[in-house]
């Protein structure tokens, strides 16, 4: 027997302007590309106050970050019922930075803020391993670059030649 893919319901919330952000449908296939199980998701695009505001009061921290999951009904048989707030300044700063177009970080920061809805995590190493490679193979089928990649070759770089 075939098994159903998984539904999802997605609204798009852009509480700033949406010059240069990804396209509703470019987001759905995102986060359906990386569900596992039935859907009521709102993406909202926010300003670093916003971000900032919602990391201090849900997270303790006083800052904005990139990406925001927030779970609020989790089940086998219900689905997932949940927000995922992205910070656009963040998002575009840290995209430059990193020297990555914005919708390749976009599409790593949905299909990221889709695992955790779902429980994956990354607080110790071994879950963030986990992670990762789940976000890498979802990217990569939907024809985005390794994220991680930098990262894994600069690891590399400075390994040590000898064995200690």
């Amino acid at each position: 027997m075939k098994r159903r893919r998984p539904r999802l319901r997605l609204t798009v919330q852009y509480a700033v302007a949406s010059e240069g952000l990804p396209a509703a449908a470019s987001l759905r296939r995102w986060a359906r590309a990386a569900l596992s199980r039935d859907a009521a998701v709102t993406l909202r695009f926010v300003d670093e106050a916003e971000g900032r505001e919602l990391n201090r009061r849900f997270r303790r921290r006083d800052r904005a970050t990139n990406v925001l999951a927030f779970v609020y009904h989790e089940g086998r048989t219900h689905g997932i019922d949940g927000d995922v707030v992205l910070c656009v300044p963040v998002m575009r700063r840290e995209a430059e930075e990193q020297g990555k177009l914005l919708t390749a970080h976009s599409a790593h920061l949905v299909i990221h803020a889709m695992l955790h809805l779902q429980g994956y995590d990354h607080s110790h190493a071994a879950e963030a391993a986990r992670m990762e490679v789940r976000e890498v193979a979802i990217l990569t089928r939907l024809g985005f670059p390794d994220p991680y990649a930098a990262r894994t070759s600069s690891r590399k770089r400075r390994a040590p030649r000898t064995a200690r």
